[in-house]
């Protein structure tokens, strides 16, 4: 297994640093990697100059990096979208493992439960019901909106799973949360002032554009710990997989973890929604996809790759969605649906194939 688990992290390492060099090479603007190289090498001279005290060659070096347009494009605009999309894309795979192992099953996910559709409207109303609100504390009022709408309908699924015992039926009663979440979403843009309902129906859509190195940063300030505190609980996920009285009779405090696991899976799901808008299908295909690539359920393992792979992932749909049709721009979520719906399909015919031959 070792052998497996080194080669897939040197594949999407692999994969990570193409997508970036063909992120910031690809656009309306073509920049030829040579020149990449130099200026991702400048920059980093920089960093290191500024770091290290050099003012006058800092100086010198800052106006030969940031004075072309180039230079902009790059450091502006190209590097830090495919970073908020690498660490937003990480998280919401993430954030579709821990539900995928809180309600065990593959078909989880927040987009599929409605989660993402309930941070989507607690978002749309605060930004038309409360704007300066929202201007004022920008992207934290964004989270918690986010963070607020997200829990919202966990607990509203998580009621129906007490009356509830089919998860197929769980997921039917998420996937028409979603719908109403949406409804109530549109009757509340109906409302919307013209300039608030074109940033509205942009955001809704999902993308990455507007990016800047501000939003990077609190995205993963939010999504690195999360992530961390995701792999602290790899020993609990593995003894809840094999059942709830396994995990018990290990010292597991059941009613403890699973707030753990709802908390971070909402706060990882909201993050990505706050900052991109709701992006459908990540969740579910990608821990499905890091699963059958390392033949494992350790989820010590499977939690660190899922989200690189959920990264390159992100990386390589917006790259599709900025660049097939240039210059009309994709929504992601549309990428991402064509590229994960036939993974789900695949795995739905794949688990009814194994029922059958089980029988």
């Amino acid at each position: 297994m070792r052998k497996r688990v080194l080669a897939a992290w040197a594949v999407l390492l692999f994969l990570f640093l193409v997508g970036m060099v063909f992120n910031i090479n690809l656009g309306s603007v073509h920049i030829p990697i040579r020149e990449i190289f130099q200026m991702v090498g400048n920059g980093i001279r920089l960093r290191v100059a500024a770091i290290l005290g050099g003012d006058v060659y800092a100086k010198q070096l800052a106006f030969a990096v940031g004075g072309s347009m180039q230079a902009k494009i790059v450091f502006s605009i190209r590097l830090p979208r495919m970073m908020l999309a690498a660490v937003l894309g990480g998280a919401l795979a993430v954030s579709g493992f821990l539900l995928q192992t809180f309600f065990r099953n593959p078909i989880a996910g927040p987009f599929v439960l409605g989660i993402s559709s309930g941070a989507k409207l607690v978002v749309s109303i605060a930004l038309v019901f409360l704007p300066q609100c929202m201007k004022r504390f920008g992207s934290a009022a964004m989270i918690l909106s986010a963070f607020a709408g997200s829990l919202l309908i966990v607990f509203v699924v998580l009621f129906f799973s007490q009356k509830v015992r089919s998860m197929s039926m769980l997921l039917v009663i998420g996937i028409m949360m979603g719908y109403i979440c949406s409804a109530i979403t549109d009757f509340c843009i109906a409302f919307a002032k013209e300039n608030e309902i074109v940033n509205l129906t942009s955001w809704s859509m999902g993308s990455f554009s507007g990016a800047n190195w501000d939003h990077v940063a609190v995205a993963a300030w939010i999504c690195l710990p999360g992530l961390f505190a995701a792999w602290l609980l790899s020993k609990p996920i593995g003894a809840y997989a094999l059942g709830e009285g396994y995990a018990s009779s290990l010292g597991v405090n059941i009613k403890l973890f699973r707030a753990c696991l709802i908390i971070l899976s909402s706060l990882l799901s909201a993050c990505v929604t706050a900052f991109a808008g709701p992006i459908s299908f990540v969740g579910i295909a990608v821990p499905h996809i890091t699963r059958t690539m390392l033949k494992t359920a350790r989820p010590s393992v499977l939690i660190p790759i899922t989200y690189l792979c959920g990264a390159v992932f992100c990386i390589y749909c917006d790259l599709i969605a900025r660049t097939a049709f240039s210059p009309t721009e994709l929504a992601i979520g549309t990428v991402t649906a064509a590229f994960g719906a036939p993974v789900v399909i695949v795995m739905m015919v794949r688990r009814r194939a194994q029922g059958k031959n089980s029988e």
